[in-house]
């Protein structure tokens, strides 16, 4: 058996706790360091990881036992970190988007064919039971041809429950930025590839009041929208309608449905590993759960980045800087169509990622692959 593949972490914020919980001790890989802008976060983090160091960003590119970088960084910095990683020569799993705009996105990906070097990109949540059992059930036919589908992500702001809320309201954020990428991204699995979008967004004021922690009750500055609507038109003939916002309270659409000429299916939140996939057929008697026939079971953060350890020639990584490249080509293409008031045509093309087979959580959270 191989070597554990090693992992150095930029970046401690909120959503790092989440992939350690997978990380820290997985046989595949070994966080052999972590670093932030706070030495003492680092530190603190380090000290909850047996083996890892708390360096500085540059001690970490150099480390001789990191192999990939996983980028937790602000989505400003997406850019500049995971250059620099691939400069150094190691594969990179970013957290999503890939960067604030698609001109770096693409030079980043070209960057690292150049290096030969793997760049892989959240969401991972689509390679939960959730989204691949609703693939598999389309795959399978269930539902017939898909004619349309629908995407709604409705919530009242990020600052009322994360204490430095900036970023989501700085360029790279944003609820199509920001939340777009976890439903985008399960409408490519599901449908395929878009080829052009038609976008309209607005902002609802200038300023954000922060509502928990230190800085409670401070204000912030919007500087993108916060009400983004669209359309998808997917290479495959369906349209999806996408709605991302931060300026309503709650919804009961779901999340994410598919129409097909004999029947709709009801996919659960892409924010989330699993969920229930429901089916109506045309003449059905009512709403059925679809059981899970694909996906990891029980997965967490993080196994995107396993799934790129895992790829090989034969099976590219599922997670990819390719549709996280053309999930970004989607969103700013949206956004342009909004500021221009036209149908804009996407520059990219992907394949849609291989199917997750039904894995159970054991087998996914213990394997070894030789090599590293």
């Amino acid at each position: 058996m191989g070597d554990p593949h090693g992992i150095g972490i930029v970046g401690l914020g909120f959503i790092s706790r989440a992939y350690l919980e997978t990380l820290a001790g997985h046989p595949t890989v070994r966080v052999v360091a972590v670093a932030d802008l706070d030495a003492a976060r680092a530190e603190a983090a380090a000290a909850t990881i047996p083996g890892a160091e708390a360096v500085t960003v540059k001690r970490l590119l150099e480390h001789p036992d990191v192999s990939t970088v996983l980028n937790l960084t602000i989505p400003a910095a997406h850019a500049e970190i995971s250059g620099a990683a691939i400069d150094a020569g190691r594969n990179v799993y970013v957290e999503k988007p890939l960067t604030v705009t698609f001109p770096e996105g693409r030079a980043l990906l070209d960057q690292a064919t150049s290096a030969g070097v793997r760049v892989g990109c959240a969401p991972d949540t689509v390679l939960g039971t959730g989204t691949q059992t609703a693939r598999a059930a389309l795959d399978g036919g269930l539902i017939g041809r898909p004619l349309a589908a629908s995407a709604v992500m409705v919530t009242p702001g990020h600052e009322r429950w994360h204490p430095n809320p900036d970023f989501y309201y700085a360029p790279g954020g944003g609820p199509l930025m920001d939340m777009g990428p976890y439903y985008i991204s399960a409408l490519v699995h599901l449908l395929g590839p878009v080829r052009a979008v038609i976008g309209a967004a607005s902002q609802l004021r200038d300023t954000r009041v922060i509502g928990s922690g230190p800085r409670l009750g401070q204000q912030i500055p919007v500087q993108v929208p916060t009400h983004v609507s669209g359309v998808l038109e997917h290479a495959c003939g369906a349209l999806t309608t996408l709605t991302t916002s931060f300026d309503g309270v709650a919804t009961t659409a779901a999340p994410i449905e598919v129409h097909g000429e004999h029947g709709t299916l009801a996919v659960p939140d892409p924010n989330h590993f699993d969920g229930e996939v429901r089916h109506l057929a045309l003449d059905g008697p009512g709403w059925r759960t679809v059981e899970p026939r694909a996906g990891y079971v029980a997965a967490s953060r993080g196994v995107g980045l396993i799934d790129l350890v895992q790829a090989d020639e034969t099976r590219p990584p599922r997670a990819s800087g390719a549709v996280a490249l053309h999930v970004l080509d989607i969103m700013t293409a949206l956004l342009r169509s909004a500021a221009e008031g036209r149908r804009v045509e996407l520059t990219t093309a992907v394949e849609r990622p291989t199917p997750v087979p039904l894995t159970p959580a054991e087998d996914w959270l213990s394997t070894l692959t030789p090599g590293g």
